[in-house]
């Protein structure tokens, strides 16, 4: 594993972990706080209007998992395991022993195996829009999933991503690289939840993809857990591309909420 020191023209890095070139960006100063971005996304899409709020008081470690934006394909299907354990190294090759890991969505189960895997690394977790085992999510969520159409995909998704990389096979490889691993998605077992001794935070809009039920069962499972469920839905509380464009000051009371949660809450 070495870091790469050539940029794109923002603020981005590369670094070899494991088998991809990771992209990764780093803004503010502070305690780390790295962001994991959701299913199909970058860290633009998920985290752009909340990433400058977070700065003014961390250090943020944004990233972009396997084949998403920035990001190579190992040319492997994608795991939640696997992408823990490229975070893992991350922090490993910018010498950061210990940091709080906030992931949305598939970015949010990566968190989970994060705390699974790497307890060591972790100082909080904040867990959002996820959900660990298949009836956290309503009736009919995974149809989609035996017989998945690219022109479902949402098109802010597929933009963002040619602008990043106008590659349109490349793009249908991410398509397909998530897809499968939600066909394939299996769920954790309690008392692998139950391991993570750390404190976590499980977020959820009310109107969210993971149901409010399924939010209540597993953060009680966690021996440090504590929950919110914001109005919204599926990312809105922190501004995701899907809401971009409204006025909504939820995403401030969103990164307000978290920074209390990781200086004591």
């Amino acid at each position: 594993m070495m870091a790469d020191n050539s940029t794109n023209p923002t603020t981005g890095n590369y670094a070899n972990i494991n088998g991809i070139k990771m992209y990764y960006e780093l803004h503010g100063a502070g305690s780390p706080l790295v962001l994991i971005h959701g299913g199909g996304s970058t860290l633009t899409t998920t985290f752009g209007k909340v990433l400058p709020f977070f700065a003014e008081t961390h250090l943020v470690i944004a990233v972009e998992m396997q084949a998403h934006g920035h990001t190579s394909d190992r040319g492997v299907p994608e795991t939640f395991k696997q992408d823990a354990d490229d975070i893992a190294a991350l922090l490993g090759l910018l010498n950061i022993d210990k940091a709080d890991i906030l992931g949305f969505s598939n970015g949010g189960q990566t968190a989970i195996e994060i705390g699974i895997r790497h307890p060591g690394r972790v100082n909080k977790l904040i867990i959002a829009s996820a959900f660990y085992k298949r009836t956290g999510t309503p009736a009919g969520f995974w149809t989609g999933f035996e017989n998945p159409k690219f022109s479902d995909m949402p098109q802010i998704y597929k933009d963002e991503y040619l602008k990043i990389n106008n590659d349109p096979a490349a793009l249908m490889n991410m398509f397909n690289r998530d897809v499968q691993r939600m066909h394939t998605f299996e769920d954790w077992k309690d008392e692998e939840l139950k391991s993570i001794r750390q404190p976590v935070l499980v977020v959820i809009g009310d109107q969210d993809l993971p149901l409010p039920e399924h939010a209540v069962e597993m953060y009680r499972l966690f021996p440090k857990g504590r929950l919110a469920i914001l109005p919204g839905t599926h990312g809105s509380y922190m501004g995701e591309a899907m809401s971009w464009g409204t006025n909504s000051k939820i995403p401030q009371l969103f990164v307000s909420m978290v920074d209390e949660f990781l200086t004591g809450l």
